[in-house]
């Protein structure tokens, strides 16, 4: 190794120590995101508290496949729930491996290493390497089954790598539902890729039939622990997905259910189902004018923002868009390489499109597109400096100094994210002892202090009806009974739409063996509000005990029921 390209190789490994170690600092608070609270920590809580995995009908995230929280319930059974935000960094890490062994296998060390460091410090896996979600799971088993059949090919198609790749992708599924489009998409490639990298006098389409069968199965097998739990409890393999091609049981349980789901999500994902798909949902929702709406692809690079659904509800970098341009503007001499662009390429815009017009438009959805594109932009960046050297003066300063702004640029963009998670997630006062864990969880969820005077207060077997709370029951020792009144299907919103007028709320609340009430109070009173004076005066009995609560406090109260 020259002695500039050694110092520019332990440059790079010590910023990419920093990196991870910003990112493990990051992730070393509780947990306090929405879907970890609701979906990621809650149910593997509840199995712990059960005893074993059972079927939780109030829960529709309870029927997504789990391989991931199945890790994170050895932790939570340990009483930990920070190690489950490093178990999900892990599969970034992971993945960051597999593209410095790809990269390094092609292009050389230098854009191995740098590769890994690029992917790593993207916006949208900085978000998610601190949290307790699944999709970097999703993203290092979709990987990896790319990757395996891009070495499938270059092997000669052996079937022992055939058959691992398509369990990878099955596992893939098993973590998240998308994951469905990885199976989709690489099965439709297994045939490309054969056909592309045999011989002529090799090629067969029965052969090419029998792979691709061969990765299906392969697939599903690893996927079909989730597909058999489902159809036991419910006749449909992938509920509640497409639930009305399948004959269902328990059909009263599950339409109520479908009604309960319904949120701003699912009215976009409704909207984007009709004519002009979310196109004319965005122009519904946000005023997009037809040039804004067309070119929302693009804009999924350049305009993320997280938390606002309007912009994608998280970050990428542009250079995921500009520099795999480069890397088919400035293409590879090596046949197998430009195959191989080719293999990502089409993966890329497949996933993509496939989610576009599938899915509620996340940036978070189509995560699985950021290494093949990662390794795109390396391939671009390569070719882009081969041009900016001069042929008879390969180490020119000119050349390195345009490498060096490009990579500095590069990395900038992501640092610049991560260096603002420090102000967001603000982890240092946690970790320094500054703050105790039940301050910090008060600051992002301010009914903390509710739900643990809940915790001390109610019996474990007593049910509370929980008004507002946006279904986040990790926390939550007592029995929640999460409501969404304006929802149809909800326990209100049915009370107040019934044709009885004999029957009080009470009754109702009785019926459902409710006791306590914790509500937020600014969203309960402008659902009041909205209510007309013959429905309000029906659920008025609920809050009769508002006036002396047994606890009140950062805009939630907690009631007790009047007694029969």
């Amino acid at each position: 190794m020259k002695h500039p390209e050694k110092i520019v190789t332990w440059g790079l490994i010590l910023l990419l120590l920093a990196l991870v170690f910003s990112t493990f600092l990051l992730g070393s608070v509780p947990p306090v995101d929405r879907d970890a609270l609701t979906h990621h920590l809650f149910v593997p809580n509840l199995w712990l508290k059960n005893g074993g995995i059972y079927e939780i009908p109030e829960i529709p995230f309870s029927y997504y496949p789990m391989n991931l929280d199945l890790l994170y319930t050895l932790s939570l059974a340990l009483g930990n729930d920070i190690i489950p935000k490093y178990i999900h960094y892990l599969f970034a890490l992971f993945t960051a491996l597999l593209l410095y062994h790809h990269l390094n296998k092609r292009l050389g060390r230098l854009y191995g290493i740098f590769g890994a460091i690029f992917f790593l410090s993207v916006p949208i896996i900085v978000k998610l390497s601190i949290t307790v979600y699944v999709d970097l799971g999703l993203v290092f088993f979709t990987t990896t089954s790319l990757l395996l059949l891009l070495s499938w090919a270059r092997q000669h198609f052996p079937l022992k790598t055939l058959i691992t790749a398509g369990l990878c992708c099955g596992l893939a599924a098993g973590t998240k539902y998308n994951g469905l489009v990885s199976i989709v998409v690489l099965t439709l490639l297994v045939p490309v890729i054969f056909q592309r990298n045999c011989r002529k006098e090799n090629q067969s389409n029965l052969r090419a039939l029998l792979y691709t069968s061969l990765f299906l199965l392969a697939s599903l097998t690893a996927l079909s622990p989730w597909f058999v739990r489902n159809y036991v409890w419910t006749g449909n393999p992938i509920y509640p997905l497409h639930n009305s091609l399948f004959q269902q049981k328990n059909t009263t349980k599950i339409n109520a259910q479908k009604q309960g789901e319904k949120n701003i999500a699912s009215q976009l994902k409704k909207l984007s189902s009709k004519a002009g798909g979310p196109f004319i949902a965005r122009k519904i929702l946000y005023q997009e004018t037809w040039w804004q709406a067309s070119l929302l692809p693009i804009r999924f690079f350049f305009e993320g923002q997280d938390d606002n659904p309007r912009y994608f509800d998280g970050k990428l970098t542009p250079f995921l868009f500009i520099l795999p341009i480069l890397a088919f503007a400035f293409r590879p001499q090596d046949r197998r390489q430009r195959q191989e662009q080719n293999i990502l390429l089409w993966f890329s815009l497949l996933y993509f499109f496939f989610t576009f017009f599938q899915e509620a438009m996340r940036i978070r959805y189509i995560v699985p597109i950021v290494p093949p594109l990662t390794i795109l932009s390396m391939y671009g960046l390569r070719g882009l400096v081969q041009r900016i050297r001069l042929p008879e003066t390969i180490n020119s300063p000119p050349a390195s100094l345009s490498m060096a702004c490009l990579g500095i640029l590069m990395l900038g963009y992501n640092v610049q994210y991560l260096y603002t998670q420090f102000s967001t997630v603000q982890p240092l006062s946690y970790v320094l002892g500054k703050t105790n864990r039940e301050q910090y969880i008060t600051t992002f969820r301010p009914e903390y202090p509710a739900i643990q005077f809940a915790n001390n207060t109610v019996k474990m077997d007593a049910k509370v009806l929980c008004l507002f709370l946006g279904n986040r029951g990790y926390y939550m020792k007592f029995q929640p009974v999460f409501e969404q009144p304006y929802t149809s299907g909800s326990i209100l919103a049915n009370f107040l739409s019934g044709t009885d007028s004999t029957q009080t709320v009470l009754d109702e609340m009785r019926q459902h063996n409710i006791q306590y009430i914790l509500l937020r109070t600014d969203l309960t009173l402008r659902w009041l509000h909205q209510l007309n004076e013959t429905k309000r005066q029906r659920v008025t009995p609920l809050f009769a005990q508002s006036d002396q609560p047994l606890w009140s406090g950062n805009g939630y109260l907690v009631l007790s029921l009047p007694k029969p």
